[in-house]
This record gives C-alpha cells, structure tokens and sequence, in this order.
C-alpha cells in the first residue's frame, strides 16, 4: 500500500510530536532489521575452497536426494539470505543435510531402525539449484517407513546413534561397513523409541546430546554399555534431535529454527559423570533445529524450509560459554531452518 504522509501543520502540537517519534522509532528498527542483508549485498562473495571431490548432500523429507561439488557453494557472510538450493514440493522440505566424498557411501537409517548404505556416486552429480531424484526408490523400504538418519561412511571409529526417547547406543564401524546387509535392523524401536539422531565418534570422546527445547546433556561415551542405556531423561514434551562428539576444548555450534545460532564452548558445559540426567539449557530458543561440533575455521552450511541454502565460517559467530539467545546465522522470511552440517576446512600447507 503506497500512502502519502498528510500536512500535519493543523494537527495539536503534542500529536505531532507523538507521530513523528513513531516515525523515528519505526525508521530506526528498519534500519537495524536491513543491516545485515545490506551488508551481504555489498560484500563480494569469495570462493571458499578450490574444487575438491567433497559433495554436499541435500535430501528431502521424502528422500527426494541431490549431490552437488562442495567448492560450487560459495561462502557468505553471517545473516544472510542465502541462495535456492534443492527444488522440492512444497509437502516435501528439506530434511537432511551432509557432505561425503564421491568415492564413500551413505549410510541411511530409517524410522524403522533399519540400516541401508548407498554409494554417493550413485547419485548423479547436479548443479546448486536443482532438483533431486529419489533416493529411497531402489530401497525396499516399508509403507510407512521413512529416512530418519543419514550420515557418511567412515572406516573407523563408532556410531552413536540416540533415539526420540533419549536411549543411546554405540555401534563400531565394521557392523555398518560395506558388508552391511540392506535393510539390518539395528534395535526394536517399540522398545526404545524411533532413530533421532546419529553421529561419528572415534571412541573416546564425550557425546553432546540436544533436544528440540534447547536443552542438552555431556558425558563420556565410554560410560555406554554395549547394549545402550538411557543418555538423556526428556520432559514430556521434549524430544531429541541431535548428538555431537566433544572434547574438553571443543565448541557446538547450535541452531533454533528462527535462524538464530550459538557457538558454546565446552569449558563453560561440564560433563556429567554418567548418562541418563536431564538435560541443562545449552541455547535459548523455541525450537533447536540441529547442533555440531565446530572449530571458528569450519564451514557451516544451513537450509532452510524452502529450500535455501546459505555458507558461513563458524567463526563469523561469537564463541560464549554461558547460556545465549544467539545471534542471527541466516536471514529468513515466512521460512525456518531444518537442517545443517559442518565442513571442516583443510588446513593450509
């Protein structure tokens, strides 16, 4: 709507004064509100990384899946808008977000707790916008079986792998190596409750796990019995949606799902001494999306519900040890973040 400002010369002094601080204020949030998106606008983009043989994975809720070469997402700065990235139907967002090496495969769990590996290469290379091709055809999943988990192959290490009800397990590398038979069934979701979130560890680190309240819970990983144990006691209400592996010195980068993120350092999050306590508040948010664990020269890569993409250094976000609402990551309008993933960046020769 395009209104002309009236001739206030009549109206009773106090009025008008009343209208023009309303005026002021309002300019003034406006201009607070366009910083940022002003300031990406006149910074250059740089190319982040030469061409590498990485791929950013995106994957719809459906399964709908793409691979694009990592080097082709240019980084932005912190708050920005991003660009459109996996063309989805608007019932199918964007769920799922990795990077893999073409020469590695996927592993995918699903709501089922059933284990499937696909080859990268299987999916065909694409470029930044396009759209995927489904990934769970060629699968012999269940009616009402959907893709819960999906992470890349690793020779090495564990899988600690933590359910909606907060039960963890930890499973070595070789049980869900190339020998994997499609379709294994890794626990009895009745009894523990669906797939909620999976991470790589290399077996002595502490296991950081999050829920979508923002709270979240730190204890060693080796204080989990080969046959799994409670990790984190939920409210009611409350779920989980992400484990990291950690160390003293590390920090996690967390997301809510307005587009604001922290990065906490673990010397001001004291580990437990065993699993199975409730949850402390890690980030201040209505609803987490996601957390991993990242240094201030990794890449973060977020997405959001209509499919756009945005690149930043972790570093762009202060480092706090205390609890935060966090600062903005990325700019959104009638959107919300649903996914990340952390690119660690190779260090210079």
């Amino acid at each position: 709507m395009n209104l002309e400002r009236p001739d206030l010369s009549q109206v009773d002094s106090q009025v008008r004064a009343y209208i023009e601080a309303l005026e002021a204020e309002l300019e003034r949030l406006h201009g607070e509100e366009t910083a940022s998106e002003r300031a990406v606008a006149t910074a250059p983009l740089e190319p982040s990384e030469p061409p590498t043989t990485l791929n950013l994975i995106t994957i719809s809720a459906g399964g709908l899946a793409k691979r694009t070469p990592r080097h082709l997402y240019f980084r932005q700065r912190r708050g920005g808008m991003g660009i459109f990235d996996l063309e989805t139907p608007e019932n199918d967002p964007p769920a799922f977000l990795t990077i893999a090496d073409e020469s590695q495969s996927l592993l995918l769990i699903t709501t089922h707790a059933r284990a499937f590996r696909v080859p990268v290469n299987n999916l065909p290379e694409s470029p930044v916008r396009s759209r995927g091709q489904l990934l769970t055809e060629r699968l012999p999943f269940r009616p009402d079986e959907r893709l819960a988990i999906v992470l890349p192959g690793q020779a090495s290490g564990y899988v600690a792998l933590v359910t909606e009800r907060g039960h963890v397990r930890r499973l070595r590398h070789h049980y869900l190596g190339d020998n994997l038979r499609p379709g294994t069934l890794l626990f009895e979701v009745q009894e523990l409750g669906a797939p909620a979130a999976a991470c790589w560890t290399p077996g002595e680190a502490d296991l950081f796990i999050a829920t979508a309240q923002g709270k979240a819970i730190r204890f060693a990983e080796q204080r989990v019995p080969h046959s799994g144990c409670l990790g984190i006691r939920l409210d009611r209400d409350d779920t989980v949606v992400a484990v990291a592996p950690v160390q003293e010195d590390s920090s996690v980068f967390l997301l809510g799902d307005d587009g604001k993120g922290a990065l906490r350092l673990l010397t001001g999050f004291a580990a437990n001494k065993a699993p199975g306590a409730g949850g402390k508040v890690a980030l201040k948010t209505d609803k987490l999306v996601g957390a991993v664990t990242a240094a201030a020269n990794d890449d973060l890569f977020i997405i959001s519900r209509l499919g756009k993409m945005i690149r930043f250094q972790a570093g762009e976000v202060p480092a706090k040890e205390g609890v935060v609402q966090g600062v903005n990551c990325m700019a959104l309008r009638a959107d919300e973040t649903v996914a990340l993933t952390v690119g660690q960046m190779p260090v210079p020769s």
